[in-house]
């Protein structure tokens, strides 16, 4: 079968393969897949800065959805023909304090589906089945493929920050997780005010029409100015840094208001700068937030369900598995927001 394999550590070195096709084991489903998006981190991939524990050769991609196809030995609840999305917690240990408690995405021994397993940018994947979730009949492929961005920000946002009603959120970074953000600042009441540069006028334009109070180009903007002006100088109440930038970091920090709450969603591929005197002096609630969890994928994939939280706006182009080279340089290049690649009929 084709797929989109990282066949060596360093810069690059990725490519279209014929790979063998996978069939499951005990406990695992065979998935055929619909879509697959690309993700920030698998551009650290092809960078070679990511953190996350990976095996070379493996097919890349953990944002996916598609049909069961076949299901090894004792598996239950799920059978052939299943619409599903699956996590990227490929394997646990399962025993230690954050297996037991739910937490697995925590677990030191984590290794995850398209990084140190194959993953989603091919023709089929294998996944554990404890791992996979059926998708409500009114949630398309395109948008259950983005399940797993929509989990990272609820987790972020819902299970480790919470925002309250009239909290002003400053978001940094206008891809699909600063995005996302704003769905979920505004479920809750909060006030969204997200940031980006000028090559994401489209991005900031679409956050508008999801729900932020405000946008600003820091480019040519100043957003001290109007975060001052919004909340008549006392700072923002949370801040949700999305972009990985470490200017951007800095300046949340900077412009949250005392004991306010600073939470790190975006990648930054090495180690950056970060006073850590605005957060003594400001008594600031600092919190990192990994991947996504059990609870964190049932709830998304409800609120696509119910249209609260909605992903096809954010796809801006849908491509074939062949022309990934194509969807990798649109995602560096800025140009896209969520590349999806669509295998086989129309991934509805």
């Amino acid at each position: 079968m084709k797929a989109i394999v990282k066949y060596k550590a360093g810069y690059g070195n990725i490519g279209l393969k014929d790979v063998p096709e996978p069939f499951p084991g005990e406990g695992e489903v065979k998935i055929k897949i619909k879509a697959a998006s690309i993700c920030g981190s698998d551009l650290h991939i092809y960078k070679w800065d990511i953190g996350i524990p990976t095996k070379v050769p493996f097919v890349v991609g953990h944002e996916f959805s598609g049909v069961v196809t076949a299901v090894g030995e004792n598996v239950k609840y799920l059978g052939v023909g299943d619409r599903v999305t699956a996590e990227n917690s490929r394997y646990i240990c399962g025993s230690c304090t954050w297996c037991m408690t739910g937490n697995y995405n925590l677990c030191r021994e984590r290794k995850a589906t398209g990084y140190a397993y194959d993953g989603g940018f091919a023709e089929y994947c294998i996944v554990p089945a404890e791992r996979v979730h059926r998708l409500p009949g009114n949630v398309d492929f395109i948008t259950a493929a983005l399940s797993d961005p929509s989990a990272c920000v609820y987790h972020a946002v819902q299970e480790l920050t919470g925002i309250n009603a009239g909290d002003v959120v400053l978001i940094t970074g206008a891809g699909a997780m600063g995005l996302f953000s704003v769905q979920y600042v505004r479920s809750n009441g909060g006030i969204p005010v997200i940031t980006g540069l000028a090559k994401d006028k489209k991005r900031l334009e679409l956050a508008g029409e999801l729900g932020a109070e405000l946008t600003v180009n820091v480019s040519g903007e100043s957003l001290k100015e109007a975060v001052d002006d919004l909340t008549k100088g006392n700072g923002v109440d949370v801040a949700v840094e999305c972009s990985g930038a470490e200017a951007a970091a800095n300046e949340a920090v900077e412009l949250l208001r005392p004991r306010g709450r600073f939470v790190q969603v975006g990648i930054f591929g090495k180690p950056v700068s970060f006073d850590l005197d605005k957060v003594l002096y400001k008594e600031l609630q600092v919190t990192g937030s990994f991947s996504q969890k059990y609870t964190s994928w049932k709830e998304a994939i409800k609120l696509f369900s119910q249209g609260r939280i909605v992903a096809r706006p954010l796809v801006t182009d849908i491509l074939k598995l062949e022309e990934w080279e194509e969807g990798f340089r649109k995602m560096f290049d800025g140009e896209a927001i969520k590349v999806v690649f669509q295998l086989g009929e129309q991934a509805d």
